[in-house]
């Protein structure tokens, strides 16, 4: 048996493997600059979440370890980022500030490499986009828990944005205090769905303590910064971005709660396989209309994944129905589907087609 190598040995392999990995990274960013050109050229658009999901699955079947594929994913995440960056400079709009569920989402689609512009609200970000302030807006539309969230729903009849992608994120909560212990915590500053979400464990570890609704999550850290009695919950970027020490991990009553996130813009995503397409469409106010619009669904054999009511803006007790179904606008049953829905609606619109992404990933 040979005897181990040294650690000087083994390090400068790891450098030479640097060296190489320098060389095939630049070569990587200089073919990106080309995509770039030729998407400039033909007006394409610089984010492609269809070729990302190509590239994160073909990952998937060639990684042979010892790194996970999720650590794989995220190493790729960022040279994915970088690259779009060289093509173009993105900026994404979310509702912020920094440190939000929704501000990790934005991270988590388009990587580090991207001007983040944080909102006041939901509004805001459908009007960055809408302005071309920003290239795209990352909203939160449903949560596992709490269901959808009807701010986001009401500003699609109001913007011309369409929906280009979708991703998922999983909902963990920190207790976040300058305090030593919990014995030291008065006040607890949340949310009213941070606070929800974590009931269970505030009853059971913090009874005595004040629950101080603030909004967002990232505000609720900033006010527990500043009180040496005070404790936020937070997740862990929130707490990153604010300075302010983890005091307990995983408060969350639900370790699965997992919030669904939508990335509107203008893209047309082309078809992948594994698609969703979200449409939005209005009735007229007579018994079984709901039950003949969605029948069509049925008929072509469509999977309708999600449908959610909102009141429309214009009209007193007239709803707008929103639904989520599976696959591509391009696809032939999808197709018949909405031709059948036309027929017996009095508007229908296509809100996009993405591919779909998985709520446990």
């Amino acid at each position: 048996m040979e005897p181990p190598r040294s650690l000087e040995e083994i390090r400068k392999d790891i450098d030479a493997v640097d060296e190489r990995l320098i060389e095939l990274l630049n070569r990587r960013a200089a073919l990106a600059q080309e995509v770039g050109q030729l998407k400039n050229r033909g007006g394409k658009p610089f984010f492609t979440p269809e070729r990302e999901r190509e590239i994160f699955e073909r990952l998937a079947t060639e990684n042979r370890g010892p790194l996970q594929t999720r650590q794989l994913a995220a190493i790729y995440r960022e040279i994915i980022s970088a690259a779009r960056a060289l093509e173009k400079p993105l900026v994404a709009a979310f509702w912020g500030p920094a440190g939000t569920f929704t501000h990790l989402a934005a991270v988590q689609t388009f990587g580090s490499s991207t001007t983040f512009l944080p909102q006041d609200s939901i509004q805001d970000v459908f009007l960055a986009v809408e302005h071309a302030d920003a290239d795209y807006g990352v909203v939160p539309v449903e949560n596992s828990v709490a269901g959808v969230v009807p701010e986001t729903l009401d500003m699609f009849p109001q913007t011309n944005v369409k929906i280009c992608a979708e991703t998922y994120v999983p909902i963990h909560h920190h207790l976040v205090s300058v305090a030593d212990s919990l014995g030291a915590i008065e006040r607890v500053y949340a949310g009213p769905q941070p606070a929800g979400q974590c009931r269970r464990w505030l009853r059971a570890n913090l009874p005595n303590a004040e629950v101080i609704e603030t909004v967002p999550t990232a505000r609720a850290a900033e006010r527990a910064l500043g009180d040496p009695k005070g404790a936020a919950i937070a997740n862990r970027l929130g707490a990153e971005t604010v300075g302010i020490p983890i005091l307990v991990e995983h408060i969350e009553d639900n370790p699965h709660n997992r919030t669904r996130f939508l990335i509107v813009g203008y893209n047309e995503p082309a078809k992948t396989g594994r698609d969703k397409t979200s449409l939005m469409f209005n009735l007229r106010n007579r018994p079984g209309e709901l039950y003949r619009a969605l029948g069509a669904f049925n008929e072509e054999g469509v999977n309708l994944m999600m449908i959610e009511s909102r009141p429309a803006q214009r009209a007193t007790f007239e709803y707008i129905f929103y639904c989520d179904c599976e696959g591509h606008r391009t696809d032939v049953p999808l197709q018949r589907a909405i031709e059948r829905l036309k027929g017996c609606a009095l508007e229908t619109t296509i809100l996009g087609s993405y591919p779909m992404s998985d709520p446990l990933a």
